[in-house]
């Protein structure tokens, strides 16, 4: 990794003022490669509906779930390429799993079968399918011992060199006491050919119905969130309907352990892994549990970095997965916590410039890194190999935020490892990697802006444009999202006041996000940040077409989708109405009848 030139002169000033932190209608979708899963599972839908009175065409994806008594979580498939994928199931009925897969929905030519053995009723099982053939959809029908069964679908990627479009999905950050989960409740009607989910796929270190735990600790704790999650409630389940019906690609943040953890740090700096053994916090109990519980309830290969010759890193859980769909896009999938160096010490005083300028100088410390080498060596030359391959777009999922958002609570995102963002940022300028769309998750609200880089560790330095930028985005649910949550922590830190709020809490959809536009620019203009938004002066041609620059008062998910014939990027978030637990303890109907609207939608043309 090259090294930094960190002297550079004090700002004129001895304090910095101004850098106060502030902590449409159903878009309608052609549906025709699931309408068999769907058409299947009508009898279920109609006891919900008639159950709930919700509107019908509206819910028919969230209520015709394919689960079983002895299935609770339907099954799935992920890590799906051109001619592979996993296929997964979670069956309480000890015996054979029978996997069967098909290129026709009535199964009239079984192409193959592989069965698992189920010995555990909390432990799902996987099998991985090869020899399959690019751009096809494949049904695959599982049974267990009990003789229940259950159809899945999914759709292998186009051989590069060909341009066929792509429509997927991203979102992120789900509390099981919130489940069954509305927001995402239109995703399975999007013919998605994957969705990706962003990390905190569970919240270990909150209390649910079925894990009544501050914290898990055992494995059963974390198998039985992950349970949880992707279980049925209210005779509702969202995640099972849309993992059966397209690949899902996860990957973790910090909840599936526990709240903001660095698994490169000392088990002796963090109290709640001090007690445990390993010379790093990715080699504790609580990580092993957490990690294992995640490999095993989700359909994803387990593969390890091997013998890397660094104890960080060696024969530790491998979660990067880097995929292409033709010569339309590649996806590249980060784990931003297993490796990452201890977090610095937060910013408290944005006033004090001593302490702006250490935390400034310490993010430069190119020993420290929040991918780990192997991940940053792999990611690079991966992104490399997309742009010799003629490959348009370059999709890098990454739990955090690689947008600067400030000095709040910059420890733990990107703007806390700055050497390492200036380094992959460096690394995409000099190579001509274009087209780089960075996607995160974590803030639980959506925030579009360009990326930019600095060399100098000091506030207002010299911004490099790289032509990328990023979008965040979720969450499915989590209480409250990020702008009611930047108002109340505001106004208790007396950063604003009722009165400076109230036009924020009074306001319109759109007048509160451009509330929120303000705080958030009022936060980066004084380090010399992009404002929020896409600017064309790097060299992004992008038209906003609904909403705002901002989404980021509902629960929600992100769709994606690439013309085949421009290759236009066409960005859409939906949303609904945030909700808390008991909000829908108290009365569930009003919730789960809410629909996902058009919160944001954008395009942007491809640099050629």
């Amino acid at each position: 990794m090259p090294k930094f030139d960190f002297d550079y002169p004090l700002p004129e000033t001895s304090r910095l003022r101004d850098l106060k932190p502030v902590l449409v209608t159903l878009r309608q979708q052609a549906v025709s490669r699931r309408d068999f899963l769907k058409l299947s599972l009508l009898g279920f839908a109609a006891a919900t509906m008639a159950k709930f009175g919700l509107d019908m065409t509206l819910h028919k994806a969230a209520a015709a779930f394919s689960t079983a008594p002895t299935m609770p979580n339907g099954v799935a498939a992920g890590d799906t390429t051109q001619t592979s994928t996993v296929l997964w199931a979670h069956s309480t009925a000890l015996g054979p799993v029978t996997f069967e897969y098909a290129t026709a929905e009535n199964f009239e030519t079984i192409l193959g079968t592989l069965t698992a053995e189920v010995t555990d009723a909390t432990l799902p099982v996987k099998v991985e399918v090869s020899d399959l053939t690019p751009t096809t959809d494949y049904f695959y029908r599982v049974t267990d011992a009990a003789g229940n069964t259950l159809i899945g679908a999914f759709r292998t990627a186009a051989a590069l060199g060909t341009f066929t479009g792509l429509r997927f999905g991203v979102t992120g950050d789900w509390r099981q006491e919130l489940a069954p989960y509305p927001s995402i409740a239109n995703a399975a009607d999007m013919e998605l050919e994957f969705m990706v989910g962003m990390g905190d796929t569970i919240y270990a270190d909150f209390p649910s119905p079925d894990v009544d735990l501050p914290q898990c600790l055992t494995l059963a704790d974390f198998r039985a969130k992950h349970n949880e999650g992707y279980g049925t409630r209210y005779d509702l389940n969202t995640w099972a309907t849309l993992r059966s019906q397209t690949s899902f690609i996860p990957t973790i943040d910090d909840h599936e352990v526990t709240n903001d953890f660095a698994g490169g740090a000392v088990p002796s700096t963090d109290a709640r892994f001090a007690n445990d053994a390993g010379q790093f916090i990715n080699e504790t109990e609580l990580y092993r549990n957490g990690l294992q519980a995640f490999l095993e309830y989700n359909p994803i290969r387990n593969e390890t970095w091997g013998e890397t010759g660094d104890p960080l890193t060696a024969n530790k859980p491998n979660l990067y997965r880097y995929f292409t769909y033709g010569s339309d896009a590649a996806v590249f999938v980060l784990d931003a916590r297993s490796f990452r160096s201890a977090p610095l010490e937060p910013v408290t005083d944005f006033e004090n410039l001593g302490q702006v300028l250490t935390f400034y100088r310490n993010s430069f410390d190119n020993q420290r890194s929040m991918l780990g080498l192997p991940q940053l060596e792999a990611l690079t030359r991966d992104l490399l190999q997309a742009q010799t391959d003629g490959i348009l777009w370059k999709f890098v999922m990454m739990p955090e935020p690689c947008q600067n958002l400030g000095l709040a609570i910059a420890q733990d995102r990107f703007e806390g490892y700055a050497a390492e963002r200036a380094t992959l940022m460096k690394f995409i300028v000099d190579n001509g990697v274009t087209n780089v769309v960075f996607v995160a998750a974590d803030i639980h609200g959506t925030l579009v802006n360009n990326i930019t880089y600095q060399l100098t560790p000091a506030p207002k330095a010299e911004q490099l444009p790289t032509g990328a930028w990023e979008i965040s985005t979720g969450s499915v649910a989590f209480d409250a999202p990020f702008g009611p949550t930047v108002i109340e922590l505001a106004i208790q830190l007396g950063f604003l006041t009722e009165e400076d709020v109230a036009p924020y809490r009074e306001g319109t959809l759109a007048e509160k996000e451009a509330f929120m536009a303000r705080a958030i620019n009022a936060q980066i203009e004084p380090l010399g940040y992009p404002l929020i938004g896409l600017d064309t002066a790097d060299g992004i041609d992008a038209e906003l077409l609904q909403g705002a620059w901002t989404a980021t008062s509902t629960f929600g998910w992100t769709l994606f989708e690439i013309a085949p014939e421009t290759q236009q990027l066409h960005v859409t978030t939906f949303g609904i109405d945030p909700y808390t637990r008991a909000d829908l303890e108290a009365d569930p109907q009003p919730i789960l009848s809410r629909v996902p609207q058009v919160v944001q939608e954008f395009t942007v043309n491809p640099v050629r």
